[in-house]
């Protein structure tokens, strides 16, 4: 894994670029000026670019966040969600009809079309886990107390991560609901990366794809499963887990994956 001054050195040599939101493009509150100029360089020498995110929400409410903290809209052409991958299984009822929502209740647009069919937990065909309760966000005791009785269940998580920085705060994620449940004996059925179904929805089977991302267990996992090149952003999720480059390889083998090159940040 070679340390990358900047895209310009390789962006020749692939036609479709996979880049992570959260910890790339931005931190939950502002954007990275740097990576936005990466981006601007890209689409000026034709290039696709696709945003690939593992909110749990539709797509059009991650591109409306990105206005908001404005990002120009002429870069988001191609953006793509686990929410949205969700969204539509959900709406073709692939899991059974009723549901019980376990997540914040701003996560409702995933569930519009199908609002109906929202239940308790004790009468649901399966869980629909898009995040934590905004009471118990960094509680998983009262997750696991929530869910022992019922991993019977089907559980659908709609966000892979574990956490996410939110500027300088750790928060937990859908992922670590997850985990607890698996942990529990249930099965969990995931969408978003690193599992190959939310990737080909982005791209056709002859275009040259590089990844790039913070997240070693869901963007560079998801390119070492599709066999793509990528660039790990070191400075992303994992940047309390060493404390210099020369320990970045070691970190790379402690979650079992490969990454071509890396950058503290995404930038040109």
């Amino acid at each position: 894994m070679r340390e990358l001054k900047g895209l310009k050195e390789i962006f020749n040599n692939y036609d479709t670029f996979i880049i992570d939101l959260w910890g790339v493009m931005h931190n939950g509150i502002m954007l990275n000026p740097k990576a936005i100029e990466a981006i601007e360089n890209l689409k000026k020498n034709s290039k696709k670019i696709v945003f690939l995110s593992n909110a749990p929400r539709p797509s059009s409410n991650v591109v409306n966040f990105l206005l908001k903290i404005k990002m120009d809209k002429k870069y988001l052409s191609n953006v793509m969600t686990s929410g949205e991958a969700a969204m539509h299984a959900i709406n073709q009822k692939k899991f059974g009809k009723t549901f019980y929502h376990l997540g914040p209740a701003r996560d409702v647009q995933i569930f519009e079309k199908v609002k109906d069919n929202k239940t308790e937990i004790d009468k649901c065909d399966f869980i629909l886990c898009t995040g934590l309760f905004d009471e118990h966000e960094d509680n998983l005791e009262y997750y696991k107390k929530l869910l022992r009785d019922h991993v019977s269940k089907k559980l659908i998580c709609t966000n892979p991560d574990l956490t996410v920085h939110r500027g300088k705060v750790e928060e937990l994620c859908a992922g670590s609901v997850a985990k607890v449940f698996e942990q529990l004996g249930g099965k969990v059925i995931y969408f978003g990366k690193p599992y190959e179904e939310v990737y080909k929805i982005c791209f056709k089977e002859n275009e040259k794809v590089l990844a790039i991302g913070d997240n070693l267990r869901t963007d560079i996992k998801g390119a070492n499963n599709l066999n793509f090149d990528c660039i790990y952003i070191s400075e992303g999720v994992h940047r309390d887990e060493y404390k210099d480059d020369s320990e970045l390889e070691n970190l790379l083998k402690k979650y079992n994956v490969k990454a071509n090159f890396y950058q503290k940040k995404l930038k040109w």
